[in-house]
């Protein structure tokens, strides 16, 4: 055989080759998240322990059942406004309050092919109070009785009026569930399942991926996808890479703030998509009035007038949060500010305040500040903030820095042992009772003994207000939205004025999508809607 034939063969040879390994790599190519396979990909390093709504509390477990069920009410999209989801009109309340009459839909199948109606709501939230899962305070603290009058209307009576229920039955765990698939029984739950109504149906369940596809008996807007595939990382580290190479379509809890950052830069070059939104989780100071010298009115003051929120905005993390000066986020127009005098007059105020108290560089003030040990967001703050006050007001102010893990210092707050502990909230329910009762509400308490029992005691504040727990009561009962938004502005004066708490930052929410993907939203609830998300 002649050397140029032999050649020939070669290269027909090495074609033949190409071409099986063409076709056998286009047979794979459906996998791939950045082609139209009708899919999306979505990578998380959030962990789910439980889907079961009588027992799901984190927030990704709440994103999850927002996707796959449905409740009574929900907010519209882009919005804090309430509207009818499986309800077909906002509640009736009688006059005393106590009462709501709520029309339900008709025409809604359940994942199993169940008929929702009226009795199988009053079920599914029966079976959220009585099963005694994590959240079930949130509904058993308020409900008295949930009676469904026919199929298409239920009664649910209250044990006090609570003008924010609706916004509480819009709680993602209070959907739908079928009763030919759970029980009412205490302790009862199902970890890795999910019967609902929702636009999607939960088709595989594993401790590091999870497949919905869906529904197509859906009642509502069916989604713009065939169906979510999510992806769970072991580290912000894998999570970054996976969205870097394209191997996810959207990234979704938790990044790193450089890593965060990395995507910010390279945005224009790469063609991501960043949807940054306000985020309802609130960081604050809690201040025990009970360990002295945070029992003087001057001292909190003090403290207040140093925390500078705009230094943490943007050295420590990076443009990533937003000052708050209120315990109640930018997210509310109830909001008001109030904490923005303290930080306007800064030194010299504090100043002024530790010598009135009777502080000066001979003798200066020393307070302990605790942190989470196991949160580095946290020890970069409470470091930040210790050398703003050294650097500021020199000896007259020392912060000694102490740290434990949040697991143990959950428990001992409410035994009184940290005098300033640097935490955080994310809220129930979108409403700015969430963001006061949680925090200055004390049921049993006085002046001189400070709060035995309630909220503020369980804060580790241990802040008492015959007046304040009158203005609560006074919001939950009030229907009027003008009135109460003066009752909470009263509130925020008080709680400027007397200072349990010191808010610090409030948190931003990050969505990331290649620019393939359309439809991606954040919700000022920090849920990710499923069903708006395709591939161009």
């Amino acid at each position: 055989m002649s050397s140029k034939l032999w050649q020939r063969l070669k290269r027909l040879v090495l074609f033949g080759l190409c071409c099986i390994l063409a076709v056998s790599c286009n047979r794979s190519i459906p996998d791939s998240p950045n082609l139209d396979s009708g899919r999306i990909t979505i990578g998380t390093t959030a962990t789910v322990s439980t889907i079961d709504p009588a027992d799901a509390y984190n927030i990704f477990s709440g994103n999850l059942l927002y996707n796959l069920g449905d409740r009574l009410y929900t907010y519209k999209l882009g919005t804090s406004e309430l509207e009818p989801q499986l309800a077909t009109a906002l509640p009736i309340v009688s006059k005393d309050g106590l009462t709501y009459k709520i029309p339900v839909r008709r025409g809604v199948m359940f994942h199993d092919g169940t008929a929702f109606n009226a009795k199988a709501m009053a079920f599914s939230l029966q079976r959220f109070i009585k099963n005694g899962g994590a959240p079930s305070f949130l509904i058993a603290d308020s409900v008295d009785s949930i009676v469904p009058s026919s199929d298409e209307e239920l009664i649910i009576k209250l044990k006090k009026p609570f003008a924010a229920f609706p916004s509480l039955l819009a709680f993602s765990g209070a959907c739908a569930v079928s009763p030919n698939a759970y029980e009412i029984k205490e302790g009862s739950f199902k970890s890795d399942q999910f019967v609902g109504t929702g636009a999607y149906k939960l088709v595989k369940y594993g401790t590091d991926s999870m497949q919905l596809e869906a529904f197509d008996q859906y009642w509502g807007k069916k989604p713009a996808n065939k169906g979510i595939d999510i992806q769970f990382f072991s580290s912000p580290a894998n999570l970054f890479n996976a969205f870097r190479t394209g191997a996810i379509d959207v990234a979704y809890q938790n990044l790193a703030l450089d890593q965060i950052r990395a995507l910010q830069d390279k945005k224009a070059s790469a063609g991501w998509q960043i949807i940054e939104e306000s985020g309802s989780g609130i960081n604050y100071l809690t201040l025990n009035l009970k360990s002295p010298p945070l029992d003087k009115l001057e001292v909190r003051q003090a403290i207040a007038a140093m925390m500078d929120r705009s230094l943490l905005q943007n050295r420590v993390f990076q443009g990533q949060i937003e000052p708050l000066y209120s315990l109640i986020p930018s997210s509310l127009e109830v909001q008001k500010p109030v904490f923005q005098e303290y930080s306007d007059r800064s030194v010299s105020n504090a100043t002024e305040l530790l010598q009135k108290a009777g502080y000066s560089l001979k003798n200066p003030l020393t307070i302990e500040f605790w942190y989470r040990s196991n949160l580095g967001n946290d020890q970069m703050a409470a470091l930040t903030l210790k050398a703003i006050v050294q650097k500021k007001l020199g000896g007259l102010m020392q912060i000694e820095l102490n740290s434990i893990e949040s697991t143990t210092a959950y428990k001992n707050l409410d035994k009184g042992v940290y005098p300033i502990f640097l935490l955080d909230w994310t809220p129930d329910f979108l409403d700015a009772d969430n963001y006061i009762y949680p925090f200055l509400e004390c049921s049993k308490g006085s002046v001189k003994t400070g709060c035995v029992e309630g909220q503020s005691f369980s804060q580790g504040s241990f802040y008492y207000s015959d007046r304040v727990n009158k203005l609560i009561d006074r919001s939950r009962q009030e229907l009027n939205p003008e009135v109460r938004k003066k009752l909470f502005a009263e509130l925020q004066d008080i709680l400027a004025q007397d200072i349990p708490f010191i808010p610090l930052w409030q948190n931003k929410d990050y969505l990331f999508a290649q620019k393939n993907i359309q439809g991606a939203n954040l919700e000022v609830t920090q849920k990710v809607p499923f069903g708006t998300l395709r591939k161009s």
